[in-house]
């Protein structure tokens, strides 16, 4: 079974923001994570390429196989 490409990983989210080139989109983003932090009570972590998660949970799908999956995320 091939592995899942979207899973927590340790890259740096101020990275990510950092390197969004449209400003008003970096703003918004630097203004989204704290309240998505505050409403999870969990630090954003990067999940994949492009995803800012929040939380964590642990997910299983109808054949048996679990995975751990963010609770709440904006790309």
């Amino acid at each position: 079974m091939a592995e899942m490409k979207t899973k927590a990983s340790n890259a740096s989210v101020k990275a990510y923001f950092d390197a969004i080139p449209d400003e008003q989109m970096r703003k918004d983003c630097r203004a989204i994570s704290p309240i998505m932090e505050e409403a999870t009570k969990s630090k954003a972590k990067m999940w994949g390429d492009k995803i800012v998660g929040f939380g964590s949970t642990r997910m299983r799908y109808a054949n048996g196989k679990e995975v751990d999956w963010m609770v709440v995320a904006f790309a």
